[in-house]
């Protein structure tokens, strides 16, 4: 019985280190990190200069960055203030890179901005394909901005469901320009979140725990309008934005 035992674990063992692509969360949390920026605006003569909005994260080929479109300032062509803070410089200053706004999914709340200087490591994007339900997941951002410092933070959790978005309002009342856009493009998919994020964190990285593939865009705002509309106090559930509509984004500036 000894002996069975034994060798049930020494090929337990040599399972788990065969399997590929897997490391513990703190692992993978360090490789993240270097990826994810703070998004704002830069003013010489405000006080602070840097004006923080969001958070974003850095894709290949290292200069682009993912984030919220709703983060951005809404002439987000006319603002040649906008910058990212990276990981080198948490003051903003040798760390603050210009940034240009290079295409914008309004109706999934997505942006993609293109950053001067060299170039950051870049963050692998999951197929769509793998991602699944109870999947086990973290996300990291700035969690109440510069109230909290410029630290990247993580939460951690699962997916809890696959929902959709774009509801039809309840009454001819509630329609407005934003709605009717939104049913006109009809429903699309949205991640539910077992971990909770705050404002600041929109725009972040939503990762599989295991790999630090993204697999989504940290995004509770696009569902304020609808889906919640209706509650008289906020809910706390977080929701992402599916990777795919990152690939589709990425897709435009090829």
């Amino acid at each position: 019985m000894p002996r069975i035992a034994r060798r049930l674990l020494v090929f337990g063992g040599a399972l788990l280190l065969a399997l590929p692509g897997r490391a513990d969360l703190p692992d993978v949390i360090t490789r993240v990190k270097p990826s994810v920026v703070a998004v704002g605006t830069f003013k010489a003569t405000d006080n602070p200069r840097f004006s923080f909005s969001g958070t974003g994260f850095v894709v290949a080929p290292g200069n682009l960055v993912v984030t919220a479109a709703h983060v951005l300032p809404a002439n987000v062509g006319d603002v040649p203030a906008l910058r990212v803070v990276v990981q080198g410089d948490l003051a903003g200053r040798e760390g603050l890179r210009v940034a240009t706004a290079v295409a914008v999914d309004r109706v999934h709340d997505l942006a993609l901005l293109k950053i001067d200087g060299a170039p950051l490591p870049a963050l692998a994007l999951a197929d769509p394909k793998d991602v699944r339900e109870g999947q086990s997941i973290a996300l990291m951002g700035f969690p109440i901005g510069s109230l909290l410092g410029f630290i990247p933070v993580t939460h951690s959790g699962i997916i809890s469901a696959f929902t959709t978005m774009a509801l039809p309002p309840p009454s001819s009342q509630q329609l407005n320009e934003k709605s009717i856009r939104q049913l006109r493009e009809g429903n699309f998919e949205l991640y539910q979140l077992d971990a909770t994020a705050y404002p600041g964190n929109s725009g972040g990285p939503l990762f599989d725990a295991a790999s630090g593939q993204v697999v989504g865009v940290l995004d509770s705002v696009i569902v304020r309008g609808t889906r919640e509309s209706a509650l008289s106090a906020p809910t706390g559930i977080s929701y992402a934005i599916p990777v795919r509509f990152i690939h589709e984004l990425l897709a435009q500036t090829r």
